[in-house]
């Protein structure tokens, strides 16, 4: 794992940034929006783009190069202007070095023009670390996806295809790592048929690598002080080239669904809730189907959720996720009521023993000190507000969530029919459609399931065999107390202890891997006061817990759903014996790559297994459902979409020769 370090800016004396590792400018200092009208806008002729899209169409930008964000800023403004309102624009962008909020804050206030869009993109500028970072706009209309990292690391894990290009790296000579023809075979390993490339430069050498890589370039007349630029289009992947590695078929795309882009989801917590948002956002109609008398009835149900980053020093595909899915729902909590719908005050992990000591040392030694730092203990509790056993690992930017706002936010469109008290028990595919029935009743049919009732899915034939496992857990419930109101951060150890909200705190949770009754018990009540001990005993004390009465203690209990590998189960769902039988040739010999596609099921889709990390990685997978079946570009690493895949178990299964 790398730490990713902001860019390293100097203002010259007009306000205009320059780049101190590369000794550039990020924009023309004369006519930096002509300049990026002219270059990117009109040679990838935009404006005549934008304004055919159909109404369910889009277009897809990648860009080398965000810097300051006036591309893909001006780009959108062209967009709003030109394209129908059921259109949509999509911007994938690859940066290094990413600015801090106050130096893009600092550059965009150049362009007064371009505020209304600025705004937004500032708003929303949080949590921008390594990976794949996702942003929303415009009720979805437009996205943005930033890849942190150096070109050559993040763009061969981008899965998905760009309709145009805006080469925008610092200069040639300059910063060559950006111009190399290992960077340009992968612009022609993502470029769509016909894609159109653009770039301010016109040096020779650049035209020719981007001609041998696939694209026929021509220069054309600049602006301001460039008298060229270069302009092409994509032909096909050159011939004397050896082909890039195909997608194995199993973790290949299933073809679209032609008719109506209708959907069902059934259940109705974070998993469901995130998964209407995202397909109603790209113009899908969804009915989010749950048993219960209203969403977030489970365990999407409970009063806080703690924004609780598990990683891992060493970039496994779980860390990679949660550090996306991180940001994500960070960024889309900024649409709520701080202070009583979410409040980013923290969270502390104590290194409650040795072991926990160090695996928190090595953290600090592999993340950025505004994602994590490692507190001693008297840091600890001045940032906690109460007294500590220990110190701990601090993340600034997490905190706690009320997860039935959530839940509600993400369901209030007018594209989702919100349908309680539909409990699906039973789904037939009949004449391309799902029906869905809850025995002698059809509630509702689509084209498309998805199936986001955490455990619950197993009852259906296509997603059976899938290894999930519920967990019981139960929270406490403690009144807040004049003195308890110092805690100031989420604290956790075993258990967790959150800062009160309206009133209350939530202390939780106990694991139990038998028990299928949800009636809270006193034994778990007390075993959570026990947790709290090996927390605080300082806090115990300001909450009066000795005064209080086990029996009387309240709370909740509702059954979390995790896989054996932690991660979520995302994607397509593909017949398992056809499967089995389509593939048998991976038990005698696991390199070999069969060339038969993947038997899917065809319209029935997952996203479940969450386990305790939903509040993180459920809105982004919500955001992988709608990119598997809209054709989209992947809103995470390659990688990382396959090791959430549905198919992974049934594979390892064929491989051990099970």
């Amino acid at each position: 794992m790398t730490i990713t370090h902001h860019a390293q800016i100097d203002w010259d004396e007009h306000g205009n940034p320059h780049s101190r590792a590369f000794a550039d400018v990020y924009f023309s200092t004369e006519s930096g929006l002509a300049e990026t009208r002219h270059v990117f806008l009109t040679q990838n002729e935009l404006h005549e783009r934008f304004s055919a899209l159909a109404d369910d169409g889009r277009l897809v930008i990648g860009e080398t190069g965000f810097g300051t964000g006036l591309n893909f800023l001006c780009a959108w403004q062209l967009f709003q202007a030109c394209a129908g309102p059921g259109a949509r624009m999509q911007f994938v962008s690859v940066e290094k070095y990413p600015l801090s909020l106050d130096d893009l804050q600092r550059a965009l206030a150049l362009w007064p023009e371009l505020s209304v869009f600025a705004e937004q993109l500032l708003k929303q500028y949080v949590a921008v670390h390594e990976g794949f970072q996702r942003f929303v706009f415009d009720e979805g209309r437009v996205t943005l996806t930033l890849l942190i990292g150096d070109a050559l690391d993040m763009l061969p894990q981008l899965d998905g295809q760009i309709d145009a290009w805006f080469l925008d790296g610092f200069a040639p000579a300059k910063n060559p790592d950006m111009w190399t023809p290992e960077l340009f075979a992968q612009l022609a390993r993502l470029a769509a048929p016909d894609s159109t490339i653009a770039t301010f430069t016109s040096t020779g050498w650049v035209r020719r690598a981007l001609n041998a890589a696939g694209f026929k370039m021509k220069r054309v007349p600049g602006i301001g002080h460039k008298w060229e630029v270069l302009k092409g289009q994509f032909l096909g992947w050159p011939e004397d080239a050896a082909k890039p590695a195909p997608v194995k078929p199993w973790f290949a795309r299933p073809e679209p669904l032609p008719g109506a882009r209708k959907a069902l989801v059934i259940g109705a917590g974070l998993a469901g809730c995130a998964t209407a948002a995202s397909l109603a956002a790209r113009g899908w109609q969804v009915s989010l189907l749950d048993r219960h008398h209203d969403i977030a009835q489970e365990a999407s149900g409970n009063l806080q959720g703690v924004l609780y980053l598990k990683l891992s020093a060493h970039g496994t595909a779980l860390s990679q996720l949660i550090l996306s899915g991180f940001g994500h729902t960070r960024r889309l909590l900024e649409r709520l009521q701080r202070g009583v719908d979410w409040d980013d005050c923290g969270v502390l992990q104590l290194a409650f023993d040795e072991k926990e000591g160090e695996r928190q040392a090595q953290l600090a030694n592999a993340f950025p000190a505004e994602l994590l730092q490692l507190l001693d203990r008297a840091t600890a509790q001045a940032r906690a507000g109460i007294a500590l056993k220990s110190g701990g690992l601090f993340y600034p930017q997490g905190g706690w969530v009320h997860p039935p706002t959530l839940c509600r936010h993400q369901a209030d469109s007018n594209n989702i029919q919100v349908m309680p008290h539909h409990d699906v028990v039973e789904l037939r595919r009949e004449n391309g459609l799902w029906q869905a029935w809850d025995g002698e009743r059809l509630l509702d049919s689509a084209p498309v399931v998805v199936l986001a009732g955490a455990a619950d899915v197993k009852h259906f034939p296509g997603s059976a065999e899938l290894p999930l496992k519920r967990i019981r857990g139960q929270i406490t419930h403690l009144q807040q107390t004049p003195a308890s109101v110092a805690l100031a951060t989420v604290v956790c150890a075993e258990g967790y202890v959150v800062p009160a909200r309206l009133g209350e705190h939530t202390l939780g949770a106990s694991f139990d891997f038998k028990s299928d009754d949800l009636t809270p018990t006193t034994a778990e009540h007390l075993g959570n006061l026990d947790m709290l001990r090996e927390i605080s005993e300082d806090l115990m004390d300001r909450l009066n817990i000795g005064a209080l009465d086990g029996e009387a203690l309240e709370g909740r209990a509702a059954f979390r759903c995790t896989s054996p590998d932690y991660l979520p189960i995302v994607g397509p769902l593909a017949d398992r014996a056809a499967f089995l039988d389509s593939y048998a040739a991976l038990r005698k010999d696991a390199r070999q790559i069969p060339d038969i596609p993947c038997p899917w099921i065809e319209g029935l889709y997952i996203n479940s297994g969450h386990g305790s990390r939903g509040l993180i990685t459920a809105p982004l997978s919500g955001e992988l459902i709608a990119a598997w079946l809209d054709n989209e570009p992947l809103p995470l690493p390659r990688a990382v979409a396959e090791a959430c895949h549905p198919n992974r178990f049934v594979l390892r299964q064929l491989i051990r020769g099970k």
